[in-house]
């Protein structure tokens, strides 16, 4: 959701994943514990002590590179991003966990620049290949960095994350239904404007199958934080709808902007900093396939 263009703008489906930086790593180290159980299940697949190199294809700011550098001691552990400034967060993320000694840090166009990657024995391809017009071939390219018996993990879907009641005592109450709707539409137009786009049936095993690799299992790890949600958890929810309240206009109502202007009040009583009623609910598939 760019801030910068009006919604008829062909780039304002585009996320700026920039200026996304500081949300993307809030998020995934709120959501650590669920990737956690995702690594080790990884490793009951492909026994850590074999895999040398892993790469993080789409990392962003680099949270699950250094989970993965962790779960699998023995390789190196490569972040794969086009944008430099989210490998340089990468970077010192690797510095301050200690892997930094098997820590790379690739800038690499998406999909275009996949075969240039080199082989490893684990990918994986967290929520990256939607942002990708046709899938489907992406998967296959995927596929091809694999050396025989690796491992390609592919994170697409879930449930939809839950940070509040259904009735805040402010406003009407599904503010959370109405933003996934305007989230649905948003997604919607994004994948239309991608380069190359081609509609398929989101059936990821089957997808992973067609492109020539073994489906090994798909599992849902599930975070569950309940109320009250602890400091770090409720500057991620402030930051979430900073973020929506930038996106463009017409996707919520007036009456709900200003339901979310006073969950963002630090002052308010009914704010998202003061609520004892916040907590975090989600929950994120993995599809794992083997070559």
């Amino acid at each position: 959701m760019s801030r910068h263009h009006h919604h008829h703008n062909h780039t304002s489906t585009q996320p700026d994943w920039d200026a996304m930086g500081p949300l993307l790593e809030s998020k995934a180290e709120v959501e650590s514990p669920l990737y956690r159980q995702a690594a080790a299940w990884l490793g009951e697949l492909t026994p850590p002590a074999g895999v040398r190199r892993v790469l993080d294809v789409g990392s962003g700011p680099g949270v699950l590179t250094t989970l993965l550098a962790e779960a699998f001691p023995a390789a190196e552990t490569v972040a794969v991003d086009p944008t430099p400034q989210l490998l340089e967060r990468a970077r010192a993320r690797a510095e301050r966990a200690g892997v930094a000694d098997r820590f790379q840090a690739l800038r690499a166009q998406l999909p275009g620049d996949l075969s240039g990657l080199g082989s490893a024995d684990l990918v994986w391809a967290g929520n990256m290949v939607h942002h990708v017009g046709d899938q489907r071939t992406a998967l296959a390219d995927l596929g091809a960095l694999l050396r025989p018996g690796g491992v390609l993990a592919v994170v697409e879907g879930g449930l939809p994350t839950r940070r509040l009641p259904r009735d805040l005592g402010i406003g009407r109450p599904g503010l959370e239904a109405r933003v996934d709707a305007a989230h649905s539409e948003w997604f919607a137009a994004m994948r239309a404007d991608l380069p190359g786009v081609k509609d398929v049936v989101e059936d990821w095993p089957a997808l992973l199958a067609a492109a020539g690799l073994t489906p090994s299992g798909s599992r849902t790890f599930l975070l569950d934080i309940p109320a009250p949600a602890p400091a770090p958890v409720r500057e991620h929810h402030v930051a979430f709808f900073e973020r929506l309240r930038e996106a463009p206009g017409g996707l919520l109502t007036d009456e709900d902007l200003a339901v979310i202007d006073r969950l963002l009040d630090p002052h308010d009583p009914e704010g998202l900093l003061n609520r004892a009623d916040t907590f975090l609910l989600t929950a994120h598939t993995v599809h794992t396939a083997r070559r």
